[in-house]
Protein backbone atom coordinates (compact mmCIF):
# COMPACT_ATOMS: atom_id res chain seq x y z
CA UNK A 1 0.00 0.00 0.00
CA UNK A 2 1.27 3.99 0.39
CA UNK A 3 4.63 4.68 2.30
CA UNK A 4 3.06 8.08 3.75
CA UNK A 5 -0.16 9.94 4.14
CA UNK A 6 0.27 13.34 5.15
CA UNK A 7 -2.36 16.15 6.38
CA UNK A 8 -1.88 19.58 6.73
CA UNK A 9 -4.14 21.20 8.39
CA UNK A 10 -5.48 24.94 9.18
CA UNK A 11 -7.58 26.97 11.02
CA UNK A 12 -8.13 30.70 12.70
CA UNK A 13 -8.83 29.36 15.85
CA UNK A 14 -6.29 27.05 17.36
CA UNK A 15 -8.24 25.66 19.63
CA UNK A 16 -10.70 24.33 16.79
CA UNK A 17 -7.12 22.73 15.17
CA UNK A 18 -5.93 21.09 18.24
CA UNK A 19 -9.21 19.18 18.60
CA UNK A 20 -9.42 17.94 15.16
CA UNK A 21 -5.62 17.14 15.44
CA UNK A 22 -6.34 15.19 18.98
CA UNK A 23 -9.22 13.45 17.08
CA UNK A 24 -7.66 12.49 14.02
CA UNK A 25 -4.13 11.02 16.24
CA UNK A 26 -6.81 9.16 18.15
CA UNK A 27 -8.30 7.46 15.00
CA UNK A 28 -4.93 6.60 13.67
CA UNK A 29 -3.96 4.67 16.89
CA UNK A 30 -7.16 2.91 17.39
CA UNK A 31 -6.64 1.89 13.58
CA UNK A 32 -3.41 0.44 13.72
CA UNK A 33 -1.51 3.37 12.04
CA UNK A 34 1.50 5.29 13.44
CA UNK A 35 1.47 8.79 13.53
CA UNK A 36 4.58 11.29 13.46
CA UNK A 37 3.86 14.83 14.55
CA UNK A 38 1.77 16.53 15.07
CA UNK A 39 4.39 19.54 14.25
CA UNK A 40 3.33 22.84 14.63
CA UNK A 41 3.90 25.11 11.22
CA UNK A 42 4.63 28.78 11.45
CA UNK A 43 1.07 31.12 11.47
CA UNK A 44 0.76 33.23 9.04
CA UNK A 45 -0.46 36.69 10.02
CA UNK A 46 -1.97 39.23 7.55
CA UNK A 47 -2.63 42.69 8.34
CA UNK A 48 -4.63 45.15 7.25
CA UNK A 49 -4.75 48.57 8.60
CA UNK A 50 -7.36 51.45 8.20
CA UNK A 51 -7.74 54.77 8.60
CA UNK A 52 -10.23 55.55 12.08
CA UNK A 53 -11.55 58.76 10.31
CA UNK A 54 -13.02 59.41 7.08
CA UNK A 55 -11.85 62.91 7.27
CA UNK A 56 -8.81 64.13 8.50
CA UNK A 57 -6.26 62.77 11.44
CA UNK A 58 -4.20 60.96 8.75
CA UNK A 59 -1.97 59.43 11.76
CA UNK A 60 -5.39 58.00 13.88
CA UNK A 61 -5.45 54.42 11.97
CA UNK A 62 -6.12 50.93 13.41
CA UNK A 63 -4.90 47.66 12.93
CA UNK A 64 -6.91 44.23 12.44
CA UNK A 65 -5.17 40.74 11.79
CA UNK A 66 -6.32 37.32 10.82
CA UNK A 67 -4.17 34.63 12.28
CA UNK A 68 -3.94 31.29 9.67
CA UNK A 69 -2.68 28.35 12.24
CA UNK A 70 -1.31 25.49 10.37
CA UNK A 71 -0.29 21.52 11.68
CA UNK A 72 0.96 19.00 9.59
CA UNK A 73 0.68 14.95 10.58
CA UNK A 74 2.09 12.31 8.90
CA UNK A 75 0.41 9.06 8.98
CA UNK A 76 3.07 5.97 8.72
CA UNK A 77 2.52 2.54 7.50
CA UNK A 78 -1.56 3.47 7.05
CA UNK A 79 -3.49 0.14 7.09
CA UNK A 80 -7.05 -0.09 5.13
CA UNK A 81 -9.13 0.22 8.54
CA UNK A 82 -6.94 3.62 9.27
CA UNK A 83 -7.78 5.23 5.54
CA UNK A 84 -11.57 3.67 6.19
CA UNK A 85 -11.59 5.53 9.52
CA UNK A 86 -10.07 8.65 8.15
CA UNK A 87 -12.74 8.59 5.53
CA UNK A 88 -15.82 8.48 7.85
CA UNK A 89 -13.86 11.35 10.47
CA UNK A 90 -16.30 14.44 10.99
CA UNK A 91 -13.85 17.49 11.94
CA UNK A 92 -14.91 20.50 12.57
CA UNK A 93 -16.18 23.47 9.72
CA UNK A 94 -13.65 25.57 10.85
CA UNK A 95 -10.56 23.11 9.56
CA UNK A 96 -9.30 22.89 6.43
CA UNK A 97 -7.70 20.12 5.79
CA UNK A 98 -5.18 18.64 2.87
CA UNK A 99 -4.42 15.06 2.13
CA UNK A 100 -1.63 14.22 0.11
CA UNK A 101 -0.77 10.66 -0.43
CA UNK A 102 3.01 9.51 -0.78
Amino acid sequence: MNDKIRIRLKAYDHRLLDQSVREIVDTVRRTGGRVAGPIPLPTHIERFTVNRSPHVDKKSREQFEIRTHKRLLDILEPTQQTIDALGKLDLAAGVDVEIKLQ
